[in-house]
């Protein structure tokens, strides 16, 4: 055969069929593509739950004509300004800032949006004191991106579910629970946070595209301040602290960075006084702005001073003199304090002590000895006080830890345990049925969005079809501060802890009469 001949016949047999051959590819992709265009627009929420929205939208995007910023966006939230923020860290910190929150929307006259309980410690702040912080903007880029991560794995509860904040709500307060904001405002479907009837009917609304985007850009401050829309706060604990009806604003704050600080880090922050009503109130840049968000409200005392908010009484402000009063304490909601009254009368059934014991938490994982040091203090004292009583029988104690029972081996609370003649100790499990029942009461409750606005025009929404609900919340935590708030023996907590500060604010307020 003469192999030359052959190969030309190949090569033009395969020149014939070329055409043919990237016409058929052409169609082939074709189709692929419309066949993609059309699954990524169906399905273009799932996707985008997955990824990491790192990325904001054009500047030129983000104006006061965007959808959100104008009363054609949301028609129901026409007039209304809020006020946004940024909490960290575990529940107490979230809780401290929930009142600073109220306290910063009372004066400046703004509806506050109520956001979710976060994971513990899913966003943190850093250190004021060595002014070492993650910035406002950092700080609400977090809490937006962790919220959303809250919505994809169906376990949001809001802090409205858990603290009731329904008298402050119905007298000095306007509040909006972040999924009705989030709904009517940024125009995002949060079916996926609803557990009952209500949030189904106010939450299911269409996502258009885009508006995960930008409202994530417009609430973190990503773009910065935007007219009319979002005025986004970047004044932080490393240079402001917050006052009202001082008279002192603008001055220097007792607290500052140290010589050897601002040289080993190179530090240039002064901390100045500034009162919160002027930077933001009525002639503000901000006072026009829908949309006022701040970064951390954490604050504590420190040196002399505060950390970051120091208002503590507003003698010339009869309203907010008398909320500063009331945020003191702050309530859990009746689902939580029922369970905790029901597991003091019907478990314990006797009088009891409750011993908070924090033990595998940060700082409080290195100083067991001193934790037990006070229980063992306590015990002893309320042995002589029951022997001088002539009271017998064991004593009965709810022991409220982070240390699981498993490795109690060795502590002092298994001596306790051993000791079944003198003492009987109770515990609780977030598997227990009394908790479970008491999450399933909370949630079907919902008061997080009763306790808030709700809008009236509910068209488009299928009022009796059901989502698909979130998980049950982990409510363990509260309930045992409930059952500690019930303790006619007494109460004995691990030095430092917040949420020991918390039972103890519930005891001093008797908020469980049995």
């Amino acid at each position: 055969m003469d192999w030359s001949v052959s190969r030309s016949r190949w090569r033009k047999r395969s020149q014939r069929n070329k055409p043919l051959f990237l016409l058929s590819l052409s169609l082939l992709l074709l189709l692929l593509l419309l066949f993609l265009a059309v699954f990524l627009s169906s399905y273009a929420e799932i996707f985008r739950s997955l990824l990491p929205f790192s990325a904001p939208l054009p500047a030129e995007t983000l104006d006061a004509r965007s959808p959100q910023c104008g009363a054609g966006g949301a028609p129901a939230l026409a007039g209304e300004r809020f006020l946004w923020y940024a909490p960290h860290s575990g529940f107490s910190n979230q809780l401290s800032e929930l009142k600073n929150a109220i306290l910063m929307a009372a004066i400046l006259n703004r509806t506050l949006i109520v956001p979710p309980v976060l994971d513990h410690h899913a966003v943190a702040l850093g250190s004021c004191p060595k002014f070492r912080v993650a910035s406002p903007t950092e700080l609400r880029t977090a809490v937006w991106d962790h919220i959303m991560e809250l919505v994809r794995a169906r376990r949001y509860v809001s802090m409205a579910d858990i603290v009731d904040l329904s008298l402050l709500a119905s007298s000095v307060l306007k509040i909006i629970d972040f999924r009705v904001f989030a709904s009517t405002w940024c125009g995002l479907n949060m079916e996926r946070t609803c557990f009952a009837s209500l949030c189904c009917a106010v939450s299911r609304v269409r996502s258009l595209s885009g508006n995960f985007d930008r409202c994530r850009s417009l609430l973190s401050g990503l773009q910065g301040n935007i007219d009319q829309c979002v005025y986004a706060v970047q004044d932080d604990c490393r240079t402001t602290v917050w006052t009202y009806q001082q008279d002192n604003d603008g001055i220097l704050d007792s607290f500052q960075p140290d010589k050897e600080l601002q040289k080993r880090k190179k530090l240039s922050y002064i901390r100045k006084r500034r009162d919160v009503y002027k930077a933001f109130g009525p002639g503000s840049k901000a006072e026009t702005a829908t949309i006022l968000a701040f970064g951390s409200l954490f604050t504590s005392p420190y040196k002399s001073s505060e950390l970051y908010i120091d208002i503590h009484d507003a003698p010339r402000d009869t309203r907010i003199q008398s909320l500063l009063k009331e945020i003191e304490f702050l309530p859990f909601v009746p689902e939580i304090m029922a369970a905790g009254k029901d597991y003091a009368v019907n478990k314990i059934k006797e009088p009891f002590l409750c011993a908070q014991l924090r033990l595998l938490d940060g700082q409080f994982k290195n100083h067991w000895r001193t934790t037990f040091s006070a229980v063992k203090q306590k015990i002893k004292t309320l042995n002589l006080e029951l022997q001088g009583n002539k009271v017998r029988g064991p004593i009965h104690i709810f022991v409220m830890t982070d240390l699981p029972m498993v490795n109690w081996t060795g502590t002092y609370l298994a001596d306790l345990a051993k000791d079944a003649s003198s003492y009987k100790l109770y515990t609780l499990l977030e598997s227990d049925e009394l908790v479970v029942q008491a999450a399933k009461k909370l949630m079907a409750a919902e008061h997080g969005l009763r306790s808030g606005y709700l809008p009236r025009n509910q068209e488009g929404t299928d009022k009796n079809k059901a989502c698909e609900p979130v998980a049950l919340p982990e409510i363990l935590l509260y309930i045992e501060a409930a059952v500690c708030s019930c303790a006619s023996l007494g109460f004995v907590g691990t030095a430092g802890s917040t949420i020991a500060e918390i039972i103890e604010v519930m005891r001093k307020n008797n908020v469980c009469k049995l």
